[in-house]
C-alpha cells in the first residue's frame, strides 16, 4: 500500500498542469482568431483602395475619350467596375487644367490651304484629377493623370494661358 499514497498525492498537480495546459492552448487560438480577422480586414481595406484606384482610372479615360479640351469643366462619373448594370463608384473630376503649352515643330506643307487652317500648332500638356470614395468602406483614392494634347493656335488661345 506504500506504492499507491504517491499517486494520491500528484493527483491535484496533474490536474493543475492540465488546467494550465488548457489555459494555454485557448490564449494560442484566441489570438490566433484576432490576428486572421485583422489581416482579413486589411486585405478588405487593400482591395477596396485597388477598386477605387481603378474606378478612377476609368472616370480619366472616359474624360480622355471626350474633346475636354473644347470646354474644360469638372465633372461627375458614375462607374460600373463589374458590368452589372449598378453603378459601383462615383467619381469627381476636376476641371482639366492645361499646365503647359510649347510651340510644336513645323507641320508637313499641305496641298490643300483653307483660310481657316493654322499652320502653328501647340503641345499643350493637361492635368486630369478624379477623387473617388467609396462610402461603404471608406476608401478614397486620387488619380492624377497627364496628357499631351496637340491644338492649334485658337484652340490654345482659347484654353491654355
Amino acid at each position: 500500500m506504500n506504492g499507491l499514497s504517491g499517486y494520491g498525492r500528484q493527483a491535484g498537480m496533474t490536474l493543475v498542469v492540465g488546467l494550465i495546459m488548457l489555459l494555454l492552448f485557448t490564449l494560442m487560438i484566441s489570438s490566433t482568431f484576432v490576428l486572421s480577422t485583422t489581416n482579413l480586414k486589411a486585405v478588405g481595406n487593400m482591395q477596396s483602395r485597388n477598386e477605387s484606384i481603378a474606378a478612377a482610372n476609368m472616370a480619366t479615360n472616359l474624360i480622355l475619350s471626350t474633346s475636354f479640351t473644347t470646354a474644360p469643366a469638372a465633372d461627375t462619373v458614375d462607374v460600373d467596375l463589374n458590368n452589372d448594370g449598378t453603378v459601383d463608384y462615383s467619381a469627381t473630376i476636376d476641371q482639366p487644367q492645361c499646365i503647359q503649352a510649347s510651340l510644336s515643330a513645323a507641320t508637313a506643307p499641305s496641298s490643300v490651304t483653307l483660310p481657316a487652317m493654322s499652320k502653328v500648332t501647340w503641345n499643350t500638356v493637361w492635368e486630369i484629377r478624379a477623387t473617388v470614395s467609396d462610402p461603404l468602406s471608406g476608401a478614397a483614392a486620387v488619380v492624377r493623370s497627364g496628357v499631351r494634347v496637340l491644338l492649334t493656335q485658337a484652340e490654345k488661345d482659347n484654353v491654355c494661358p
